[in-house]
């Protein structure tokens, strides 16, 4: 029996994984400038992998929008009215 294709979810084969290849932790390891190139790729050092969540935007300020509402009026010409 087949799973409806409502049901299914998007993004099934794109997760967090704990375990990271020899490579992925290679290439991390050579971002924080802990590699070293005559290092033996056995017994790499741990290194911290979280994925990151996607939160809610915040808002912000109710100053912040007005501010960028004048900024974005002193841009265009003749006040703030743009050319439609």
């Amino acid at each position: 029996m087949s799973i409806d294709s409502s049901l299914k979810i998007r993004n099934a084969l794109i997760r967090h994984r704990n375990v990271l290849t020899r490579a992925e932790r290679i290439k991390i390891l050579q971002e924080e400038e802990r590699w070293d190139e005559e290092q033996s790729v056995l017994g790499l050092p741990k290194v911290e992998h979280r994925k990151s969540a996607a939160g809610k935007k915040d808002k912000g300020e109710p100053g912040a929008e007005a501010g960028a509402e004048a900024e974005k009026a002193a841009e265009t010409p003749e006040g703030g009215e743009s050319e439609s």
